[in-house]
């Protein structure tokens, strides 16, 4: 056991317990420059989001106006090459991600709509004039976009959706509805996806477009300082040029939702290690029966468990950006990543909550605010059942879904 004249950790200095939490110095697997990158947009977090945060949760206000500055930091579309997009690595995006969700699920889905659903099926799919009109400014953050997939009746199976587009002439008929779009009341651009009679399609549409319909789902107790909408399409005309040329099939937005998925990964790690250092900075000030409670035996137990995790889950998100990097991550294994790292951190801010006792169900302490955000990170993009039939999918060779 230690000795009583041990000297507690101060919990006051930040870095001190970051670098005493990275057990298995994953900080020295990263280059300069990814550090760099960290740290920009941790000083950004600490400086723009952890002082409003709780505030815009309990309010269920998403800060539209930080949109350009993000767009100044440099995230928005961010391993997207031309058109004044950043051009990072996957390992800087996913550092990137990391710090974003460690501030709030919300700001880091924000980025992930913006730039890995929406910019990334533009430049994935789109023509040279549609490139050039939205993604320099999408990446400035002067413009926003959202993802139109999901349906009401169309989640995980999105190879059932009903939205449809008829020709009409030299113009597109769209009629249907989508579900759970996020950004959609503040964005000027949707990346629609629909049936035709040659197969799915993808459009760019107006929001201001006539016969779509859009409206706020709320109240939620989860993703509270976000935007998700339900969208409605009676009759929305849009010219042929609106159609992304390169977008045919349900490749085309699988590939956005793989971007998204990875970017994920990284993100519940930022929300777990936020929790867990919350937790411990909390157990180190925290005094009882003389003493603070980082002291006690079933206490050291939680915070290890959760650092084991945190740890755990950084390695798998840093092997994973460097595949990516590589060119040769596939998708059972971003199922793997995605899966995991969101049921982990799940577990991790649900612990420290507990640490922090009656104090943790407050909104000025995170871990409650994460608890309750990786709900819904936990289902989008991918519900874990999904993701656990995809890894099934690839250890047996049977396709479980049907």
């Amino acid at each position: 056991m230690p000795a009583k004249n041990d000297s507690a950790r101060d919990p006051d200095d930040l870095d001190a317990l970051r670098a005493a939490s990275d057990i298995l110095g994953i900080d020295a697997l990263l280059t300069p420059e990814e550090r760099a990158v960290r740290e920009r947009v941790r000083a950004f977090v600490d400086g723009e989001i952890r002082p409003h945060i709780a505030d815009w949760f309990d309010r269920a206000e998403f800060p539209a106006e930080l949109a350009p500055e993000l767009g100044r930091l440099g995230v928005l579309g961010m391993t997207i090459e031309g058109h004044g997009c950043p051009g990072r690595s996957a390992v800087e995006y996913g550092l990137a991600a990391l710090e974003l969700e460690a501030g709030d699920s919300g700001l880091r889905t924000f980025a992930s709509v913006q730039g890995s659903l929406a910019m990334g099926s533009i430049d994935r799919c789109g023509s040279d004039e549609q490139k050039a009109e939205w993604l320099p400014r999408l990446a400035r953050g002067e413009a926003i976009a959202c993802f139109a997939l999901t349906e009401p009746t169309a989640g995980s199976d999105p190879s059932s959706m009903k939205t449809f587009a008829r020709r009409a002439g030299g113009d597109w008929i769209i009629d249907g509805a989508k579900r759970w779009i996020g950004l959609a009341s503040i964005a000027q651009v949707a990346v629609v996806w629909a049936q035709t009679e040659e197969g799915v399609r993808g459009f760019l549409v107006p929001t201001d477009a006539p016969g779509l319909g859009i409206r706020v789902l709320e109240p939620k107790g989860s993703m509270r300082a976000s935007i998700q909408c339900e969208l409605s399409f009676d009759g929305v005309r849009v010219p042929d040029a609106a159609r992304l040329p390169g977008a045919q099939g349900l490749r085309a937005p699988f590939a956005a939702l793989s971007d998204a998925r990875y970017g994920i990964v990284w993100g519940a790690v930022g929300a777990a290690r936020d929790s867990f250092e919350a937790a411990l900075r909390w157990s180190l000030r925290r005094v009882q029966f003389g003493r603070p409670i980082a002291g006690f035996q079933l206490t050291q137990r939680k915070l290890v468990d959760m650092a084991v995790e945190v740890q755990k889950g950084a390695l798998l998100a840093l092997h994973l950006g460097r595949l990516k990097d590589a060119g040769t991550l596939r998708a059972e294994q971003i199922s793997l990543g995605k899966l995991d790292s969101v049921r982990q951190a799940i577990a991790v801010a649900r612990e420290a909550r507990t640490i922090l006792g009656g104090d943790g169900v407050l909104l000025e302490n995170a871990p409650i605010r994460h608890a309750a955000n990786l709900e819904s990170v936990r289902t989008y993009e991918g519900t874990d059942e999904v993701h656990t039939l995809v890894v099934g999918q690839h250890l047996t060779g049977i396709a479980a879904f049907r």
